[in-house]
This record gives C-alpha cells, sequence and structure tokens, in this order.
C-alpha cells in the first residue's frame, strides 16, 4: 500500500433519512421511541406513507461511517468495508462518502437495494431510528480486504454488525486480521437493546480480544448486567483495557488500564441527538491516532459530539482540523446550528 488509513472501520452501509416529528407521530406509526429497530422492505414502505413526507436531509451513514466522517473532518483517513446495492442509492453512497474523505472499495456493490435508516428525530431532540439493511444484511467476510486493513492505525467494530451470523463472521475475520498484526482494535456497542438481543456474539467478540470499547450509559449496562454506571464501567474495565463511556452533555467517563479519567461535555441546545456517540467515536480514534492520551482523545470526541448535536442530522459536518489545539483545551467555541 503506498498510502496509510488511520482507521480500517467495519460496519453496515445505510442512507439515513432524517424526519422532524412529533412524539405523537412516532406513536401512531407503533415504533419504540428512541431506539433502533430493524424493518423490513414492506414496513419501510408502510412507515415512509405513514409519514407523509419528504425527509428532511438524506446523507450516506451507518453507525461506523458517520464514526469515519468525524475522524476526516479532523484531518485523519479512513477506509470503510462495508456492501451497498446496485442501485442509485448505492451510488449515492460511495460517492457520498467519498466527497467527504472516506474511501471504499468498488467491490462493495451487490444485487439488490441499498440500507435505508429512517431516522425520526422529536422536539426533545430523542432519536428513534428504523433500519431496514437491504444488502448490508449480507455484510459479511468477504468484504474484509487484509491488505487494506494492514496499512491501517485501528480497526474499528460496529456492534450493529453483530445482528447476523455474517456480520459477526466479518467482525471476527477483522479482528483476527488485526491482532495478527498489532493493530489495535475498537468496538462500539450500538445499542442496548442489540446488546440484550445479540450478548452471545458481543460475547465471543469481545473475548477475542478488543483494546477499546466505546459505549453510552445504557449500553454499558446492557452488556455488564450492571445497575449503575460506575459498576458498570469497572466490569467493562475487566473485559477491556480502555473505556469511554459517553455521558451525554456532562461529557465522557473514560478508563485507561484501570486509571480512571473524565472528558467534560461542552454547554450545547441539543437540536439533534442522532449520531452523537458516532462522533465522539471518531474524534476520539483521531486523537488516538495522533498520539494523545485517551483523555485528550475523548476531549476530541466530546467536541465533535457537541457540534453533531447542536445541528441536525447525524453526522458530523464541520470541518475541526483548525481547531484541534483548542478543543483539546476544551476552548473552541460550538457553532449551534451550524451545518458547515
Amino acid at each position: 500500500m503506498d498510502s496509510r488509513y488511520d482507521v480500517y472501520g467495519v460496519g453496515h452501509a445505510v442512507v439515513d433519512s432524517q424526519f422532524a416529528v412529533p412524539p405523537e407521530a412516532v406513536a401512531a406509526l407503533g415504533i419504540d421511541k428512541g431506539v433502533m429497530t430493524l424493518i423490513d422492505a414492506p414496513r419501510r414502505d408502510l412507515m415512509l406513507e405513514g409519514l407523509a413526507r419528504e425527509p428532511t436531509r438524506s446523507a450516506s451513514g451507518g453507525s461506523a461511517a458517520n464514526s469515519l466522517i468525524a475522524l476526516c473532518r479532523y484531518g485523519g483517513k479512513a477506509y470503510f468495508a462495508c456492501q451497498v446495492g446496485d442501485d442509485e442509492w448505492g451510488d449515492f453512497y460511495r460517492r457520498d462518502l467519498e466527497e467527504v474523505g472516506v474511501t471504499s472499495s468498488a467491490g462493495a456493490h451487490r444485487p439488490g437495494p441499498t440500507g435505508q435508516c429512517l431516522v425520526l428525530v422529536t422536539p426533545d431532540a430523542d432519536r428513534t431510528m428504523n433500519t431496514f439493511l437491504g444488502v448490508s444484511s449480507g455484510m459479511g467476510p468477504d468484504q474484509i480486504e487484509p491488505g487494506v486493513l494492514a496499512a491501517c492505525g485501528w480497526v474499528y467494530l460496529e456492534g450493529y454488525l453483530l445482528t447476523t451470523e455474517v456480520g459477526l463472521e466479518a467482525c471476527l475475520l477483522a479482528q483476527a486480521e488485526a491482532r495478527r498484526r498489532g493493530i489495535p482494535v475498537a468496538l462500539t456497542l450500538s445499542d442496548p437493546t442489540i446488546v440484550d438481543l445479540f450478548r452471545e456474539h458481543f460475547d465471543r467478540l469481545v473475548g477475542g480480544g478488543v483494546d477499546l470499547v466505546f459505549c453510552n450509559d445504557d449500553e454499558a449496562r446492557a452488556l455488564t448486567r450492571e445497575d449503575d454506571r460506575d459498576t458498570a464501567a469497572a466490569a467493562l474495565a475487566g473485559l477491556s483495557p480502555r473505556v469511554c463511556i459517553t455521558c451525554g452533555s456532562e461529557g465522557a467517563l473514560v478508563l485507561d488500564h484501570g486509571d480512571k479519567g473524565f472528558a467534560p461535555g461542552h454547554p450545547v441546545t441539543a437540536v439533534d441527538t442522532t449520531g452523537a456517540g458516532d462522533a465522539f467515536a471518531g474524534g476520539a480514534l483521531y486523537g488516538l491516532t495522533r498520539g494523545h492520551s485517551l483523555v485528550e482523545a475523548a476531549a476530541l470526541g466530546c467536541y465533535a459530539a457537541a457540534h453533531v448535536v447542536s445541528s441536525f442530522g447525524p453526522r458530523l459536518e464541520a470541518d475541526l482540523a483548525a481547531a484541534t489545539a483548542q478543543a483539546l483545551a476544551g476552548e473552541a467555541p460550538i457553532i449551534a446550528g451550524s451545518d458547515t
């Protein structure tokens, strides 16, 4: 390889379509508010009919992709192992990723429809995600490219992939290739419901060796079956040498080989919390690839997350490269409501 990537991400490729809706619209659709639900094509079509409105915005997304975009907004380089359909949305997805600096394989295309996530955002800034995976449901080990992975500083695995056997196999292969080469592996737990439903898959992956776990309070408690943040954090520290637990506007709790730290959050008015954890992970990974401590890296993650929640949409749109030093010092400004 003639170039080196900071992070090799593995995850689902879905086009995120955002809808601003009142709480009663979520209830009318019979959806559990605030969680991610997997849906099939008929259910997606029924939801779109029920929403009876155009999305506020559509963009290439998925949890891992949003993290890689955040890393690139800081100036990093990322590669995304994914699977898209042979349709217009598939072409849009890869083109949209390339425009923000994330590289993907031309072999990512497969016959069938590209995945789509309908994200319902209510006035309380909560997000309810309904994901039709499309061909991304078949995302498996055949999309893992060891030669590209070998040129990366970190491997980043998306917890949502563990909802399928082939997704688990993709993660296990990427994990094995990384460990064989001495490349650290990070895992995002993604969603507490997913952790509960696919606990055996998470246990198997974590048991194979994960160097850093990203999660929020709910996900930490789901994986460890503990009742509060501190006991869940202690349990997670026994599973991975490094842990970042995001705590909303408070910031992030950090555990690094037994040492506890905290990266403070930023006071912003939340418009949409979609993608906050993803942006945090991307910012933190950027910091780690630049030699910063985990607490310093978490500070970059908190800054990226604050930008995401202060604007509508799940991914970081602001270029943060010039603000890195200020973000590390906790002095960088947040431009609320900005999409640029």
